[in-house]
């Protein structure tokens, strides 16, 4: 068995907050993260798939309030017409390839007419979440090799418990800052009247080398792009959970926040960078509409107390980002400039946080 390699905080990283156990999305009760991960060097192939499912649920979808941002829109999310016009939605999250959008919508669907059997034999309809960056980089994305299956098993392997990170799922094929990055999650514990937790889980796939930065300190002169490229052209995508009971537009100002958190790694959410983030609570708010009364009467929290869920947003999307470049491994390229792309250098990472300002 292959040793987990050492996260962000285990090098000594001295992120501010309270994570909590895990310091990962699925922190938050209900909550769990499953992938398919499809690797062949041989056909070029790098990519994969990731399901986030916001709560155990069966036979009838339970839905979730949310809200999604769209800091620069070059790029995916599936279903957030509804999220902004309803405020919920019900059923996983995807997060896959740019070209893989529609195979894992088709798969979600799927899962969710046979997951959810009683409640579509009437007039139901989904519509899944699905979300995307580009892994052209990495793998022949064009051969658009993930299925809909691979988007069910997906789903299917979703756990609680720890999560994985780097070259997994959905973040298989991609890189950030010049570095290889993909998957990364992270969490917060707060007090607002009682405790909550908020989680990030990232796929990370932005930014460029002279832009990163690491807790304030500047890496490009420590650590050059050999293969610079001359813009960015990746994205990133923040899924952020919490248990907090929170209305549609206080979720969707905490979506906002994520641009915050990718913003202290140093981007500057580039012309051609899809930046997209959605914010969902699994506070219970009921079942589904079309089979509630009249009233909603569920409480949700004062925007008035809401900033300490802000600053868990901003901190845990940061580290999330970090521990998805930390955790990740050195792949060969597809596409020029060629050879290998390189992980961060972890030992160099660390020493540079024993010795001080650079």
């Amino acid at each position: 068995m292959t040793k987990a390699k050492p996260r962000a905080r285990d090098l000594g990283l001295p992120f501010r907050g309270t994570p909590g156990p895990l310091n990962a999305i699925t922190d938050v009760a209900g909550v769990s993260v499953g992938f398919t991960t499809l690797t062949d060097p041989e056909i070029h192939l790098r990519t994969g798939v990731t399901a986030v499912r916001t709560r155990q649920d069966a036979d009838h979808p339970r839905p979730v309030m949310a809200g999604h941002f769209s800091f620069n829109g070059n790029g995916e999310m599936t279903g957030t017409h509804w999220i902004d016009d309803a405020g919920y939605f019900g059923g996983p999250i995807l997060i896959t390839n740019t070209h893989a959008i529609g195979a894992c919508h088709t798969g979600a669907t799927r899962w969710m007419i046979d997951h959810y059997a009683s409640h579509f034999a009437g007039h139901a309809w989904a519509m899944p979440v699905v979300a995307e960056t580009y892994d052209g980089r990495l793998n022949d994305i064009n051969a658009m090799r993930v299925t809909p299956y691979h988007a069910i098993a997906a789903i299917a392997t979703a756990a609680a418990g720890p999560v994985a990170e780097g070259n997994i799922g959905g973040g298989n094929g991609m890189v950030a800052y010049g570095f290889k990055a993909g998957t990364g999650t992270a969490s917060r514990r707060i007090s607002i009247g009682q405790e909550y937790t908020l989680g990030a889980l990232v796929q990370a796939n932005h930014g460029l080398r002279d832009w990163l930065t690491i807790l304030g300190k500047p890496l490009a002169s420590l650590m050059p792009d050999v293969s610079p490229l001359p813009r960015e052209t990746g994205s990133i995508i923040v899924i952020l959970a919490t248990d907090a009971p929170l209305s549609a537009l206080s979720l969707k100002a905490l979506a906002k926040r994520a641009a915050l958190g990718i913003g202290r790694t140093g981007t500057a959410g580039g012309n051609s960078s899809g930046d997209i983030f959605l914010a969902f609570s699994t506070a219970d708010i009921g079942p589904m509409p079309d089979s509630a009364g009249y009233l909603n009467q569920a409480a949700t929290l004062n925007p008035h107390h809401i900033d300490p869920l802000y600053l868990a947003a901003v901190e845990a999307t940061d580290e999330a980002i970090v521990n998805a470049l930390v955790a990740a491994d050195p792949v060969p390229t597809f596409k020029p400039p060629g050879g290998m792309l390189p992980a961060i250098d972890t030992a160099a990472l660390a020493a540079l946080f024993r010795q001080g300002d650079p």
